[in-house]
């Protein structure tokens, strides 16, 4: 059923698409006047746009109720998704041990003799200096 409305889909787009190019545009009046009015002879006294027109509204409705349909068939019963063939991690009893973070080591102080000071900014002064 699916691929016979998906088939019909596409015939009935490609059928809006060739009456829509058939059409004239609201501002073709003017071009009839050096004899491009022979369409009036083929579709009726009435001209093609009474003809072309309905036409066109009716296979609109019939895109769109079989677009309608389309989506139904295409999310009824299928409940696959990208996350759905994901399975999830085994699980152990046991908590995961963290390793110890291994010490840091301290900053060389920089030489006092190019104005830099002994100790780092920020460091505690040791007991008995002010």
């Amino acid at each position: 059923m699916y691929i016979l409305l998906t088939v019909l889909h596409i015939f009935i787009a490609l059928g809006l698409v060739a009456l829509v190019l058939l059409q004239r545009g609201q501002g073709s009046e003017i071009g009839s006047a050096f004899g491009s009015g022979a369409s009036q002879t083929v579709f009726g006294s009435q001209g093609s746009a009474n003809f072309l027109t309905r036409t066109t509204a009716v296979l609109a409705a019939l895109f769109f109720l079989n677009s309608l349909a389309l989506a139904y068939l295409s999310t009824r019963g299928n409940d696959d998704s990208v996350m759905s063939s994901v399975t999830a991690p085994a699980r152990s009893a046991a908590p995961i041990q963290s390793q110890p973070a291994a010490p840091v080591q301290p900053l060389p102080a920089p030489l006092s003799g190019q104005g830099a000071p002994s100790q780092p900014t920020g460091a505690v002064p040791p007991a008995g200096q002010p």
